[in-house]
């Protein structure tokens, strides 16, 4: 790093000795000191003590560099509030940096460290932690003491085990443990109320954890463990759950219990050892993903598998009015029925809360679905493979309530203003359409979390979606669309799946590699030269590296 860095705030810059005529105004090195610091993807091996003479850094990045250790003046930065050293060579942190009471993000993910200072709880203010990607064993007991860090990221290590202190984390909400080694999970952890997001695949469970203050946990992730029993006890508390991933496990059966989870939107339990299911879980109100392939299941016959969630659930449902109607029963349309409401599922209305009117070919919604809505809450519309040219202007009325609206397999050509008014939407599905561009209007959709745009006529990322803070998961395979802005996408920072496959992109902008949330990013069947295939086959995190190496520096 040049001298005359660290200097900026002593010396006066050269176009002051060249130019004597700057008024009081103009002299911008005496009114302000240097805040952020940004060295990032550069060849550093050291850095200087020098650091100190910049007392006022609240930023310093030096992410991407081949630092082996750091100064120990950084602990003289008593303003710094983000440290980014991550993607170095760091085997060891100084204690030093133990003294930067005001941090809030300190990111040291894939380095060399083996061990953390003891003094780790020092650092109060801290609300996230990245350790994730390097050879740490165990957690300095003192983590108890970061009270306000809201994210934790301790995934690609050789944990063996978490300390139960942890536990007094109150506002730990994403606890990331994914590939250690861990075989139990402190039945203190079960305390932590504020936690929404656990992630403990690819390690060596045998059992699922027991969480009954939890309440607010909405994804557990636990796949590729050695979990062989899924209790009733491990189920009944999470009443937020929504992602319960427990796929290449060795469980044997599902318990009836898993009806408790009514918040639970995606189930992925492939790769099991299970050969029954409850028909109970056709009942879950919101669920809109089921994976069940490679397991030796008895009652379902594979080509059902096959067809996808909403006709194994149809299957399931199926099945359990067969439970329920015995064969002496008189079937529950009576003479009291109204010709013009048989067609109308009122069961699925009242007690699944969904409005469906699929594969008839209509070219319009009947009015009685709607009127038939009125009454009863409906979180659920399905009007998917019909013959629609435009969204249901009614679909209005169910703006307080629907959450979850699939419109797949129909001709629309453009999303109307009653859709952008259901204010509660989290999951859309318009896959399977004529649309070529989306309104801005959508902008006021805040709670979306899922949308499924494949199969359209889509020439550019919709720009509406960068401005869509919730979005979670954005599907816009086999489009037209020919590029995207890494920028923008950078700023979605809860997108963890992007589908781009079978598009048009001639050119992936390097800086896409930064967007360091995604998790699944699927990019196959474009016309571009780089990432060439043999990158794309290695998975997410190594087509981000890659791009991130091909930044220009």
């Amino acid at each position: 790093v040049p001298q005359h860095v660290w200097r900026i705030n002593l010396d006066t810059p050269e176009e002051a000795h060249q130019n004597l005529s700057f008024g009081a105004a103009d002299r911008w090195w005496e009114q302000t000191d240097l805040t952020k610091l940004i060295l990032a993807s550069n060849k550093l091996q050291c850095l200087s003590e020098d650091v100190k003479l910049l007392p006022a850094l609240t930023v310093l990045d030096v992410h991407d560099n081949q630092l082996t250790s750091l100064p120990s003046a950084l602990g003289q930065l008593e303003n710094l509030q983000k440290l980014d050293v991550s993607h170095n060579k760091l085997e060891s942190i100084p204690e030093e940096l133990m003294q930067l009471s005001h941090l809030k993000s300190l990111l040291l993910h894939h380095n060399e460290l083996s061990h953390l200072p003891d003094g780790f709880g020092q650092l109060v203010n801290l609300e996230e932690l990245d350790l994730s990607n390097n050879h740490l064993t165990d957690i300095p007991t003192s983590f108890a003491l970061l009270v306000n860090l809201v994210r934790l990221n301790l995934a690609c290590n050789q944990i063996k085990n978490l300390p139960a202190d942890i536990s007094a984390m109150k506002s730990l909400k994403q606890l990331d443990c994914t590939k250690n080694y861990l075989e139990t999970v402190p039945s203190k952890l079960a305390t932590m109320a504020s936690l929404e997001q656990l992630y403990l695949r690819k390690n060596k469970l045998r059992s699922l954890p027991e969480l009954p203050s939890c309440k607010l946990l909405k994804e557990l992730h636990a796949g590729e463990n050695q979990i062989e029993i899924l209790n009733a006890e491990n189920l009944k508390h999470l009443n937020s759950l929504s992602v319960l991933e427990l796929r290449d496990n060795k469980i044997k059966s599902v318990p009836d219990e898993i009806t408790l989870l009514q918040k639970l939107e995606r189930l992925d339990l492939t790769n099991n050892d299970i050969s029954r299911l409850p028909y109970t879980l056709g009942s879950l109100p919101q669920l809109k993903f089921l994976a069940l392939e490679g397991n030796p299941l008895r009652t379902i016959r594979r080509d059902l598998l096959q067809k996808g969630t909403q006709e194994l659930l149809k299957y399931l449902r199926s099945k359990m009015q067969d439970d329920v109607t015995s064969p002496n029963q008189e079937p529950p349309v009576t003479a009291m029925t109204l010709p013009s409401e048989s067609r109308i599922n009122m069961h699925a209305i009242t007690s699944l809360k969904l409005l469906e009117y699929s594969e008839k070919q209509a070219a319009v919604i009947p009015d009685e679905m709607f009127n038939a809505g009125r009454s009863n809450p409906v979180t659920t519309v399905n009007f998917s493979k019909n013959q629609l040219n435009e969204i249901p202007p009614r679909i209005v009325e169910l703006k307080d309530s629907v959450c979850d609206v699939n419109l797949g397999f129909n001709k629309i050509s453009s999303i109307s203003l009653e859709l952008c008014m259901l204010h509660k939407l989290t999951h859309l599905d318009i896959r399977n359409n004529f649309l070529t561009s989306l309104p801005e209007e959508m902008e006021a959709l805040t709670r979306l979390q899922i949308i499924n745009l494949s199969f359209n006529r889509f020439k550019v990322f919709p720009s509406v979606l960068y401005r869509i803070a919730a979005l979670e998961t954005v599907l816009l395979s086999n489009n037209q669309v020919g590029s995207i802005d890494p920028l923008q996408l950078k700023k979605m920072e809860r997108l963890g799946t992007l589908d781009l496959q079978n598009n048009d992109l001639l050119h992936v902008p390097p800086e896409l590699g930064n967007c360091e949330n995604l998790r699944t990013l699927l990019l196959e069947g474009n016309p571009f030269r780089t990432p060439r295939a043999a990158i794309l086959a290695k998975g997410t995190a190594a087509v981000l590296e890659y791009l991130r190496s091909r930044i220009p520096t």
